[in-house]
């Protein structure tokens, strides 16, 4: 399934919907036509389970004709917001994840080039979320390095505590894209979440898309645009630690939670790492995509 967070106008508030057939079919009216109860939030419809979300996959699939008319709106008429717009805590994400990035991080920020033996993981805060086409905000009073770096967010579905790497993958609800944006003149004493954590740091969307959908997350094109210009394009299979073992990692020392997001690093092409650096300016135009998933479009802009 394709699921997103959507609004029809400014004033209507937040839905979950479905996209099926160049529609966007609202979750909750789709139950209601049903005689079915359905949620109305991406987290609500995450933590129902999967009895559940195998009870909506059985109503997309019937197709238009059991659709409650009033649930089936033409994707062109809605805005799409930020899948989970407000996660319930912070975003882990994961740093120096592909081995040309640890190459070019230790030229450009001191970071070492011995690849990481276990996964080094920083947090972005809820805050710092976005959804398509919000803009990026670049604050000049806090930073003259705005950076970029897509990457692939697995979102948790199911409970894992000490999970091992061959069932890690049974507790991922799906994917989506995110950008950690990076201001590199805010790290503090070695600390990362001033430099990836500030508003607007967390572009992510268009969609979270089922894991049954994605097959083999370590088998996915990732790519980013600046002004139309390529600075990046890899695939999942150049990660160090995959997205079992990441989820496992994490779990072995916090509980991962139903909507709990990961940001499972990015390839090189960053501007940190370029000679001569480059970063971004107000004016600018991000553009990033995952194979199977979606793009972004963001605009950078004065705050």
């Amino acid at each position: 399934m394709k699921l997103v967070t959507y609004r029809k106008t400014v004033e209507c508030p937040a839905r979950l919907g479905a996209l099926a057939e160049g529609f966007v079919l609202d979750v909750e009216r789709l139950g209601f036509g049903l005689g079915l109860s359905l949620p109305d939030r991406m987290l609500d419809f995450i933590d129902a389970g999967p009895a559940t979300w195998r009870v909506l996959r059985q109503i997309i699939d019937a197709g238009f004709d059991d659709w409650a008319v009033d649930a089936v709106i033409p994707a062109s008429n809605v805005t799409l917001l930020a899948p989970i717009p407000r996660p319930q805590k912070n975003i882990f994400g994961i740093g120096l994840n592909y081995v040309e990035h640890v190459a070019e991080s230790s030229r450009a920020l001191d970071t070492s080039a011995d690849l990481p033996k276990e996964p080094v993981i920083f947090s972005k805060p809820p805050t710092s979320v976005i959804g398509p086409d919000e803009p990026i905000r670049h604050n000049a009073a806090l930073t003259q390095q705005l950076d970029w770096e897509v990457e692939l967010a697995a979102i948790i579905g199911t409970t894992a505590r000490g999970v091992g790497k061959d069932t890690a993958l049974d507790h991922v609800f799906g994917y989506s894209v995110m950008v950690d944006v990076s201001a590199r003149d805010c790290r503090r004493a070695g600390q990362w979440i001033v430099s990836k954590g500030q508003n607007s740091f967390a572009p992510f969307g268009p969609m979270i898309v089922t894991a049954d959908e994605i097959g083999d997350p370590q088998d996915l094109d990732l790519w980013l645009t600046i002004n139309g210009e390529e600075k990046q394009r890899s695939n999942t299979r150049h990660m160090l630690f995959k997205v079992d073992h990441l989820v496992s990692d994490i779990s072995s020392c916090m509980t991962l939670e139903p909507g709990d997001i990961i940001a499972t690093g990015t390839p090189s092409g960053v501007g940190a790492g370029r000679d001569p650096q480059e970063w971004m300016w107000p004016g600018d135009v991000l553009e990033c995509g995952v194979e199977k998933i979606g793009t972004l479009r963001h605009s950078v802009v004065k705050a």
